[in-house]
């Protein structure tokens, strides 16, 4: 098979490395820019940590809902780009005014907005994927993209992390140092999005019979009530539904948890810039052995290593151990997410694959809901952060086995 990219895939790819961006900066600057705003405030650490724990789990749950209707939205014929552009403009455009608010109150409610745009924005992102590639290239497609977007996102948060770092040796402010940072992340966010809106056509997709709102919620009910039939794809949602949680937990939390540990925030930052650094080359070496194994077998090796990650976590409590976490995570998390990913666009319905990545996003931001609210629920009744922290590995296991039934499951 030719391991090229050609010229729709890598398009495709380059939204990757535009999005991923925004998440780097979610996962390492932005918990500690609402850290300064919420300890001005007053907060202890422990009650920040829940209330960013909270706010995440806010928007996770809005997308819980709105991701299947929009996802439904798409496949209708040449709604993708639409709702695509929409998204994915107005997450960039929330990112860029993140310096705006000055409580972390009015701060959570913009992130909140931010984050649900760029959820949203890969809900379709994920269902182009059956448009842009065959399937039997889709594992490698998919894992280039994390590949990409982990080592491309790298370049604006080293460019912000001089500003975030050296502010005062700049002659600037820490706020003009934040402007700077969210401004130019939003802008790269935006340049590498414009290659998939020029190249994208939608090849799958319906006709509407009535109208195109009435048919969207006709079919989306008719999915829900009837995926339970299908039971390969019933079952890996469920099973994607425990393992993703941790994965997204720990990606979400990582950098809140090591500072309210009160850990070095340089060396948290830098340990985060390590993880990317890793998931680059791990990425593509899961690319590569995705052409000769089994992409159930890669994936259940990624849950079972992210469970030793999860018990390893709640133990933690000095930088190297932070450091060995991240380089760990680097390691897995492209492959967990790219194959899970590519696995999913292969046992659903071509011509439905916005409908069926809606609630593949049901299942992936509805579990990182209810991980995050744990944490941050158990956290706050404790007052101890690693027994939230030790909740999540359950959920590993959990996702073990039932993917390992549906595995071994054929196509309905």
């Amino acid at each position: 098979m030719n391991t090229k990219l050609t010229r729709r895939e890598l398009q495709w790819v380059c939204y990757d490395i535009g999005n991923s961006a925004f998440i780097l900066l979610v996962s390492t600057i932005l918990p500690i820019y609402f850290n300064s705003l919420a300890t001005s405030a007053g907060l202890a650490e422990s009650t920040y940590l829940s209330y960013w724990s909270y706010a995440t789990s806010i928007s996770t749950l809005i997308v819980a809902f709105a991701g299947p209707v929009l996802g439904t939205l798409a496949d209708f014929e040449g709604n993708k780009k639409k709702i695509f552009l929409g998204s994915a403009l107005l997450g960039a455009l929330a990112l860029a005014c993140f310096w705006m608010p000055g409580s972390w109150l009015s701060f959570l409610v913009l992130y909140i907005a931010g984050k649900v745009c760029y959820s949203l924005s890969l809900v379709v992102y994920d269902s182009m994927l059956v448009d842009v590639t065959t399937p039997e290239r889709m594992d490698a497609v998919s894992t280039k993209g994390y590949a990409w977007g982990y080592i491309g996102s790298v370049i604006p948060f080293l460019i912000s992390l001089v500003f975030v770092l050296l502010y005062d040796k700049i002659g600037i402010t820490m706020h003009t140092a934040m402007i700077i940072t969210f401004l130019l992340n939003a802008a790269w966010w935006i340049l590498f999005t414009l290659p998939l809106l020029r190249g994208y056509r939608q090849k799958s997709s319906i006709k509407p019979e009535r109208h195109i709102i009435s048919d969207s919620f006709a079919r989306l009910g008719h999915t829900l009530s009837s995926v339970k039939d299908h039971r390969k794809i019933f079952i890996f949602l469920l099973s994607f539904f425990f393992y993703i949680d941790g994965v997204y937990t720990i990606i979400d939390m990582a950098t809140a948890y090591g500072a309210s540990l009160g850990l070095d925030t340089t060396g948290l930052l830098l340990a985060l810039l390590l993880t990317q650094v890793v998931a680059f080359p791990a990425s593509l070496i899961f690319a590569v052995l995705s052409k000769k194994k089994d992409t159930a077998k890669l994936i259940k090796i990624c849950i079972i290593a992210y469970f030793l990650i999860a018990c390893f976590a709640v133990q933690l409590d000095q930088l190297w151990e932070f450091w060995f976490l991240a380089f760990c995570v680097g390691c897995f998390q492209g492959g967990i997410q790219a194959l899970s990913r590519s696995y999913f666009a292969k046992i659903i319905p071509e011509e439905r694959s916005g409908e069926y990545f809606g609630l593949f996003d049901i299942c992936g931001k509805g579990a990182s809901f209810l991980g995050l609210l744990v944490v941050g629920i158990v956290t706050q009744a404790t007052g101890n952060q690693s027994f939230g922290v030790a909740c999540i590995s359950i959920l590993f296991l959990l996702g073990f086995f039932l993917f390992a039934k549906a595995s071994r499951m054929e196509n309905d």
